[in-house]
Formats: structure tokens, sequence, C-alpha cells
């Protein structure tokens, strides 16, 4: 079976469009949610603060046999004046409490009371984070520059090997990968209340990497072809491009997302977002990079009139010029 991906790139387009749509819809509900304050959830590595994780014991005869009540959570952080902290359930006997900076007794006051309201906490699985702003504020801004570089390398790299308009069509792949990647976490953050810390930036990091990967595969088939076959139609050769790749992009793939499914479910919680969004990522790369990346230079070399036929005559008009002269 052969995709005709360019008989059907308006529907490609309009999906992708509508995905981002909702995307951007939900990074600005986010951001005007006066709890958030952001396009997505920042998490205490990004604005600092103290995080504490507990879990209850379940070794205590009765301490685990009622789910915990996040409302009574609640009322212990207001009664100790941190109403206004971050809670969430994980799991069935976890909680998850990021609030403004905490000293040893007021953190020591906090799990006290929550002890005695939802019962008994396990020592060994206790966690306690504590981040300065001015720390989370550099790790931020860091992170917008390893990403800002990270694009312009690989636009010069693209264009070096191949041509500006390849380059650009992948750049608009990638910021199609992280857009989409963006606004499933923004969502999360308003549903779930899961927050991004700097593994995400890792995560985007290596989600552009493994992107621009596959559409240089492909990209590169279609140079290959175009000189092997000049004077086909372009949307013919990317069809064609992209169909000797399907099986090396869909094995690559599929084995990729494998081993993140493993590492989502067993890795722990600290992996766990960083698993989910290169899997969300990885996904949408090689959707784009099939999808989005090849129908749009087919479609900027038709609209140009770059077709192969056109560029192969110049070049033999081209020749032909010099040698009368």
């Amino acid at each position: 079976m052969k995709l005709s991906l360019n008989k059907s790139r308006s529907l490609w387009w309009a999906i992708s469009s509508a995905i981002i749509l909702i995307s951007l819809i939900s990074m600005a509900i986010s951001w005007q949610n006066p709890q958030i304050g952001a396009p997505l959830r920042p998490g205490l590595d990004f604005i600092g603060g103290t995080r504490l994780q507990f879990e209850r014991d379940c070794t205590e005869l009765g301490n685990c046999d009622e789910p915990i009540d996040i409302n009574a959570v609640r009322e212990v952080a207001q009664a100790q004046g941190l109403g206004d902290s971050s809670i969430q359930i994980i799991g069935e006997n976890g909680i998850s409490i990021r609030s403004k900076d905490l000293d040893v007794d007021q953190r020591t006051k906090l799990q006290t009371g929550l002890t005695a309201e939802i019962g008994t906490f396990d020592p060994e699985k206790n966690q306690i984070d504590t981040v300065g702003p001015t720390l989370g504020a550099e790790l931020f801004r860091s992170g917008i520059i390893a990403l800002i570089v990270a694009f312009a390398g690989i636009i010069i790299y693209l264009t070096f090997r191949f041509q500006l308009d390849y380059a650009l069509f992948a750049i608009v792949a990638l910021f199609h990968d992280i857009l989409i990647t963006l606004g499933v976490f923004s969502i999360f953050g308003l549903v779930l209340g899961t927050e991004v810390d700097s593994l995400f930036i890792v995560a985007l990091l290596t989600i552009i990497g493994f992107s621009v990967n596959d559409t240089v595969v492909i990209y590169d088939r279609i140079r290959e072809t175009i000189k092997i076959n000049p004077e086909r139609p372009i949307a013919d050769i990317v069809d064609d491009a992209v169909n000797q790749t399907l099986g090396r992009s869909i094995n690559t793939t599929l084995t990729t997302l494998l081993t993140l499914t493993a590492i989502f479910l067993f890795g722990g919680e600290t992996l766990r977002n960083f698993s989910l969004a290169l899997i969300i990522g990885f996904s949408m790369g090689a959707y784009s990079s099939l999808f989005i990346a090849s129908t749009l230079l087919a479609w900027w070399r038709e609209r140009t009139g770059k077709s192969p036929m056109l560029v192969n005559a110049e070049a033999i008009d081209t020749s032909a010029s010099s040698q009368d002269s």
C-alpha cells in the first residue's frame, strides 16, 4: 500500500491546525488563571519554594483503609497559613504539596497536622525539596536559551545541507511538535495539576533532535530522487520519498515509544512527566515529518514554480549559454 500524502494534504494541515489551536487556547486560559499565571503550570524548579511529598505507611493496621480526602489536606494547610499551596493526591496514599519557602519548624508542624488528620507517613518515602526563586529563574532562562540555540543551529545546518526552503519547513514541523507537546501539558496542568520542571526542557530539546532527524531522512530521499528523476512532478517525488522511508520511520518510532512507555509505567514519579513529554513529542515528530514537512515542501515548490523540471531546464539553459560564449 502506497500513501498519496499530497492528495490529502489539506486534511493533514487541518488536523494539525485544530490541535495547535486547542493548545494555544489552553495555554491562554492557563496564563489567565491566577493560580498558574503562565502557559504551563510551572514546577518548583522554575518558581522556587518548597515541595513536600508524603506517602502513608500502609504497614500499620488500618492506616490506609480510607482514601485520602484532599479537602482535609487543604483544611490543614489553610489552618497553618498555607491556603494558596498547590496540593495533589499521588496514587492512593500519597500527597504532594508545593508552597512558599518553609523552614524546618513549619514543615514539621505541617507534617504533624497531616499525620493527625489522614494517617501516619512512611519516613523512608518522604521527600522535601527547596529551590530559591533566583535559581528557578536562572534555570528557566537557560532552558529558553538552549531551545533558541537548538533552533538556530538546525536552520543553519539544513540550509547548508539542503536549501533554505527545506530548513524553514523543517522548523515549521518542529514548532508543530513543540506547540502540541506544550498544549497537552497545558491541558494536563489545568485539569490534573501537572507541573513542568527542568526535565521538561530536556524533553523538548530531545524532541527537537528526534523530529529533525526523521525529517532529514525524508528530505535526503527527496533530494536523491530529484537528481535521478528531475522531470517528475514534485508531489510524486515527495510521495515516493515518504513511502520509501515509511517503514524506517514507523519502526524507529515504535521501538522508541515502547521503551518510553516502560519508563512511564515503571520509572517512578520523577521520570513520569519526562517520559510522557517524549511520548507525545516523538509521536508528533513522526507525524509532522511524514505529513507536514514533506507536504509543505511540495506545496511551496508547486506554488513558486520550483519544480524539478523547471530547475533542471534552467540548469541546462545556463550550461548551454556558457558553452556558446
